[in-house]
């Protein structure tokens, strides 16, 4: 899987990259020797960088990472505060309704105590070929798996999540719709540049794997706009 990333922005200060679907951020628990810290460091011509949050292996989109320490003390500070705005496509099972707020308390990390989380969602479009739609969902809040528990909580799992969907389901988009990865992807991401305060939203394409099981589903990707 190693080669390069697409790096979405870069100045001296911060890097957005397109992290793909099954790559993790940094290297954990499973000590991966191809991460997307080392595919961003690497395409930087070996420079250190600093990642600022996580996505899951699974979830596709925008990564931020900062090319100094006073840039991620900076933007760090901005997570903490909620400044960033963080936008996720995501395909799930069944209808949700048309627009709302899931305010309900999950883990903010792994066996950690309930703590308050809420993520915003909007129905994109239904698929009119299978029990499906895609959904645009912004996170108010940043706690562990947080839209993935948030839409279980609502009913409409996402396809692919082999920890919070089904088995049946995600069996019968592998094998109908090619569609071997987790429903989510980090599609836009704004926050103020840490140096000069200005305002920077930076989307993130949609990967082929994504795109190509949305236009079988006939979920046009311009839909998403």
């Amino acid at each position: 899987m190693t080669g390069p990333i697409e790096l979405l922005f870069v100045d001296e200060h911060v890097v957005v990259a397109n992290k793909p679907s099954g790559l993790l951020v940094h290297r954990g628990w499973d000590n991966d020797d191809d991460v997307a810290l080392f595919r961003v460091r690497d395409a930087l011509g070996g420079a250190h960088v600093h990642p600022l949050h996580r996505l899951d292996r699974g979830t596709s989109g925008a990564l931020l990472f900062a090319r100094t320490r006073e840039a991620a003390a900076v933007l760090s500070k901005s997570f903490e505060e909620g400044r960033m705005d963080k936008a996720y496509l995501a395909l799930v099972r069944g209808t949700p309704p048309a627009e709302g707020l899931i305010d309900y308390p999950i883990p903010r990390s792994e066996d950690g105590p309930r703590v308050a989380a809420r993520t915003r969602f909007r129905l994109v479009l239904r698929s009119p070929v299978d029990r499906c739609s895609l959904v645009l969902a912004i996170p108010e809040t940043g706690r562990l798996h947080q839209i993935r528990r948030h839409l279980r909580h609502l009913n409409h799992p996402l396809i692919g999540d082999v920890a919070y969907g089904s088995g049946v389901i995600n069996r019968h988009y592998r094998a109908q719709y090619n569609f071997h990865r987790l429903g989510l992807h980090a599609s836009s991401l704004g926050f103020e540049h840490p140096v000069t305060g200005t305002r920077i939203t930076v989307e993130a394409p949609l990967p082929e794997d994504f795109t190509s099981a949305l236009l079988q589903l006939e979920l046009p990707t311009g839909a998403c706009a």
